[in-house]
């Protein structure tokens, strides 16, 4: 372990997080009744630039009058390049005092734009005599922010988590597709032919870098990784392999941009009964070693030790997070 102790950022679950357009208040209320870990209440990408205005009034009003009861809620606000991005810090925590709990900053590309947020947040939160913290999800979704991901991780205390946004990041990385997520005919590898001269087409995950890179970035500064948006809403298996993937290579959940992709992505970043009962098995297995002054373990034939006890350690506890919600 290095010398170096790296702060965890406030535990919440993050196993989905359900957009929401603030030019949509009819949805406000569907999405603090669902079950989704996360609300973000959007007022950048989803609405249009005449809405804006009134997509901020419909947030801050929903902010005071909805019950979220437990729920996460964040708002993503405009981006630092355009006009509308002081304006929805200000008047939302000005006019919903203590009802936010995260701000989600769209295209972030250095620290600097961080540090800017941070100032702002921190100044409207003493003028107010706000007793809660903001917390910021960070979207890396440009060339730029991936380039400095590090240091937009370590930008401020308030980091939460980073956020995958495959769109934006295709566009400023004039990648070859369209598509929102997902993966694509042309990034394939062949086989060489096999005696009958046949090859073997395997299709690759053309975003495995970009969310990997993420993820480093991400648990080296105490940070959630997200994956973001999977456009085809109506493709549940797509959605399910997307995120199964994304939870492979260490990220915490996944975007919702439709009610019914928030089950599935429930379902693929909890942990499954066989898998905390093993955990719980694991960590009895050291706890006896312990005893018995030894620093590993045999278990099922397979050796355990402290790093496998820090992984039974993290699902042990994601099950007691999920249990906790599912009773509140």
């Amino acid at each position: 372990m290095s010398f170096k102790i790296v702060d965890q950022a406030t535990p919440r679950l993050n196993r989905s997080e359900l957009a929401v357009p603030g030019s949509r208040p009819e949805l406000f209320e569907k999405a603090a009744k669902s079950s989704a870990d996360i609300v973000f209440l959007d007022l950048e990408d989803a609405v249009a630039p005449d809405d804006k205005p009134q997509a901020r009034k419909n947030i801050i009003q929903a902010l005071n009058e909805v019950q979220w009861g437990g729920k996460t809620v964040s708002v993503r606000i405009n981006g630092l390049d355009t006009h509308y991005m002081y304006r929805d810090v200000v008047d939302i925590l000005e006019q919903a005092v203590n009802r936010v709990d995260l701000i989600m900053i769209p295209k972030v590309g250095t620290a600097s734009d961080v540090y800017a947020v941070d100032m702002l947040v921190t100044q409207i939160e003493d003028a107010m005599g706000s007793g809660k913290r903001i917390g910021f999800e960070l979207l890396i979704e440009t060339a730029l922010g991936m380039m400095n991901v590090d240091e937009i991780a370590a930008a401020s205390p308030r980091n939460e988590s980073l956020h995958f946004g495959v769109a934006d990041y295709a566009a400023s990385t004039k990648a070859r597709t369209t598509n929102i997520g997902g993966a694509n005919p042309d990034y394939v590898v062949l086989t060489d032919p096999d005696e009958a001269g046949e090859r073997a087409v395997h299709w690759g995950d053309m975003w495995h870098y970009a969310t990997a890179r993420m993820v480093v970035a991400a648990r080296a500064n105490g940070l959630r990784p997200v994956d973001g948006p999977f456009g085809d809403f109506s493709d549940a298996d797509g959605y399910k392999a997307q995120a199964k993937r994304a939870a492979v290579l260490g990220c915490a959940g996944k975007w919702a941009i439709h009610p019914a992709q928030i089950a599935p992505a429930n379902e693929v970043f909890s942990p499954s009964e066989a898998e905390v009962t093993k955990a719980n098995r694991i960590l009895q297995a050291m706890e006896q070693a312990k005893k018995e002054g030894k620093g590993a373990a045999a278990l099922d034939g397979r050796l355990i030790d402290i790093a496998s006890i820090k992984q039974a350690e993290n699902l042990v506890k994601t099950a007691e997070q999920i249990q906790a919600q599912a009773t509140t």
